[in-house]
């Protein structure tokens, strides 16, 4: 190498500027040739094609346009069929629910005591209230009436708790003898301009008439509400006895203004949706001159509309989901297709204007064909100022790209050199090589000086990834441990739970092998009489265990509010869980019953652990009862649970418990099992719930030792006293 000034003379700078320099003069005429034939070829080409693509391009849209209309017609009355669909399953479920407890309460008045009732009152308006309301003829003061005024206020609790968790603003019963149990939000309504609670005969209305006649539950026609004054449907089930006798009609209001917030997809782009029931008749319809809209007894039967068309497509809609299809209508054309509504057997409509799709297409067109033309003209215009300024470019770039070639490579040594200046200083107490702005060359160079600096950083950003790692372990542990707050909160926690009540303890323990568990455990009075007992493991562990855990408890607790049998609590919840078990999850259930008064549970096993129950007879120790085992909540629909009965005696003891407990391991694999669980409740078999809890678990951890707890370990435990409360320890008791 030789130094020409500050040039070197066969170092990397000289070869970087002679590699430049003859690529910029083969660049250039191959780029001014390149240029020169393209310019000509793509003005005759503009020309020769402008043309054809405007035809082409009037078939293509046109086409378009129509294939879009129609996807997107039927993707939105999809949806909109299911929106209707789900909000229809939701009333038909309130209305079947209630039926069913009607049913018992009127098919059963001698189970049932009356409790208190009143009429509307003005001043509760905006919260759900219980109201009897009287037709005319019937004597609220004859004692009959006011007897079945209050055998169907039993109802009350249930159907205004139903509400609050459907957030549904009404429901009611209608009776053959004149009496009407309403639930809502509006009591001023049933007050006339006069100030006095009008009048109101439920067996006048065609949703009662409809019900009777039919059978079994109706969707309504349109009817004009008695109290409001709005058009409304009503999903509305008779209440037969059982020989078959009318008990009475339960329903619920759906108005038209609630099925307009829900029916709105198709409106905002211009089209609109319109719903049809069985017979015909239009429920809905938000454009009255497209379709009209009446009350049941004035509405026409469109399958009999003077419109062929649009009867033929009712009538295709009436059996299945139609295509799109062009349908006249006053002197318009309308897409139209209808979809079944699943729930009510309706169907849903929809119609969009064709002549919004062809305005459409045509301003598409014209828009198109001004741009073509605009952009041919600017493109013959400026395509001659192009080749002078190409000329004019090209040479600028050729001096622009030698001074470059000069200056690039002063920067490629620069880097090099200074790389080198850099780790020659590296000594101990300063061994990290820093990235510089000046080693940032985008080529080996930046390799070279990343590779020195990602040595260095190695160790540090190890730190650093174990302090990331260590604070985001520690925001999981925060979350898992407000998780399982959460689930503590739901199960009883406070102890004694009936201090007013004597006639029995009860004591209950839940530890989750994670944070959070699949195990529950749950107590509650049915009724002053009846205390019912639940111990439940939900397959799995951790959060999704949990989360199942939380939907079982609460479906058991209210399907057990509804007054069932142990083994129809277990169907009802089994049906509710298999309905939409998607994780294909269960749980195991042991449900008891206890009558207070006489000591006699009733109880239902889904295959969960035997109970262990302690007897003042005998060997008055604890025993395993080998129960009939059903099959688990959750894992198969319409299965039936087997109930058996025993009944306990003052100081007579119920232990219930998960397998968690059986199956907890020590350190050489031995599990605890039932055998020792007997000895561990035999040892304080006298002592109270609490007690007998707490010597279980120091028993089972005893026995662990340090293993790992691998399973959730619930434990509960009921002590009967006796009706009277008074029961001692040492008084003698009686066989079971």
């Amino acid at each position: 190498m030789r130094k020409f000034k500050n040039l070197v003379i066969g170092g990397i700078e000289s070869k970087i500027f002679n590699l430049i320099l003859l690529t910029v003069i083969l660049l250039t005429i191959a780029f001014l040739g390149i240029n020169l034939y393209q310019g000509n070829m793509l003005s005759s080409l503009t020309a020769e094609t402008s043309v054809k693509q405007q035809e082409t391009t009037s078939e293509i849209i046109s086409g378009a346009m129509n294939q879009v209309t129609r996807r997107s017609m039927e993707r939105t009355t999809d949806m909109e069929a299911q929106i209707v669909d789900r909000m229809f399953r939701g009333i038909r479920s309130r209305v079947m629910m209630a039926a069913d407890y009607a049913s018992k309460v009127l098919g059963h008045p001698e189970a049932f005591s009356p409790v208190p009732y009143a009429g509307p009152d003005a001043s509760r308006n905006g919260e759900l209230a219980a109201q009897i309301i009287w037709a005319e003829g019937t004597d609220p003061e004859d004692p009959e009436t006011a007897a079945r005024a209050g055998l169907v206020s039993n109802l009350s609790g249930m159907m205004i708790s139903m509400c609050e968790a459907t957030e549904s603003d009404n429901i009611f019963v209608g009776l053959p003898d004149g009496i009407f149990l309403s639930i809502n939000r509006t009591p001023a309504d049933w007050f006339g301009e006069d100030g006095k609670v009008i009048k109101y005969d439920a067996r006048t209305r065609f949703w009662y008439k409809q019900a009777a006649e039919a059978g079994g539950l109706v969707f309504s026609d349109l009817e004009v509400d008695a109290t409001t004054g709005e058009m409304s449907v009503v999903c509305a089930m008779p209440v037969y006895g059982e020989a078959g006798e009318l008990l009475g009609v339960a329903g619920s209001d759906l108005f038209l203004h609630a099925m307009e917030d829900t029916v709105s997809g198709l409106v905002d782009d211009g089209g609109y949706v319109w719903i049809i029931n069985r017979e015909g008749h239009v429920i809905y319809s938000p454009n009255r001159d497209l379709v009209a809209l009446n009350e049941s007894a004035l509405a026409p039967d469109l399958r009999q509309s003077e419109n062929k068309e649009l009867a033929a497509l009712v009538n295709a809609a009436m059996e299945g989901r139609t295509d799109v299809q062009v349908i006249p209508v006053n002197g318009h054309d309308f897409y139209m297709l209808g979809v079944p509504i699943e729930t009510a057997g309706w169907t849903l409509f929809s119609a969009f204007p064709k002549e919004m799709v062809d305005q459409v297409e045509v301003s598409l067109l014209e828009s198109y064909h001004g741009i073509t033309e605009e952009a041919r003209q600017a493109y013959q215009e400026k395509s001659g100022r192009s080749k002078t300024t190409t000329w004019i470019l090209m040479g600028a770039l050729t001096v622009l790209a030698l001074i470059n070639a000069l200056v690039l490579g002063k920067r490629i040594v620069r880097p090099l050199n200074t790389i080198t200046k850099r780790i020659a200083d590296l000594k101990e107490g300063n061994l990290e090589f820093k990235m510089e702005d000046a080693y940032r060359t985008g080529d080996e160079i930046e390799v070279l000086a990343e590779s020195f600096a990602n040595l260095s950083h190695k160790t540090l950003d190890y730190v650093e990834q174990v302090k990331t790692a260590t604070a985001e372990k520690e925001r999981i542990s925060t979350e898992l441990h407000m998780a399982n707050r959460i689930q503590e909160s739901m199960l009883p926690h406070v102890f004694p739970p009936f201090p007013d009540r004597k006639e029995f303890d009860i004591y209950a323990t839940m530890d989750p092998a994670r944070e959070v568990g699949g195990d529950f455990y749950d107590f509650f009075m049915i009724d002053p009489d009846h205390l019912c007992i639940v111990m439940a493991d939900v397959s799995g562990k951790g959060v999704p265990a949990a989360l199942f855990m939380m939907i079982s408890k609460t479906i058991l607790q209210n399907c057990a509010m509804l007054g069932q049998s142990a083994g129809a609590i277990l169907a009802k919840t089994n049906e509710m869980l298999c309905s939409n078990n998607q994780m294909e999850m269960f749980v195991t259930v042991w449900l008891g019953i206890l009558e207070i008064s006489t000591g006699k549970i009733t109880c239902a096993n889904a295959g969960h652990e035997y109970p262990a129950v302690f007897s003042g007879a005998g060997e008055k120790e604890f025993a395993l009862l080998k129960d009939k085992h059903g099959f688990v909540i959750g894992g198969m629909e319409g299965v039936r649970y087997k109930e058996y009965e025993f009944t306990m005696k003052p100081g007579d003891k119920l232990f219930v418990y998960t397998d968690g407990l059986a199956e907890a391991t020590n350190n050489d694999e031995q599990m605890f099992g039932t055998d020792r669980m007997i000895r561990a409740l035999n040892e304080v078999s006298d002592a109270g719930p609490k007690e007998v809890l707490e010597n279980v678990r120091e028993s089972v951890d005893a026995f662990v030792g340090t293993a790992e707890q691998f399973d959730d370990l619930t434990m509960l435990c009921l002590e009967y006293r006796g009706p009277d409360g008074k029961w001692k320890a040492e008084e003698p008791r009686e066989s079971i």
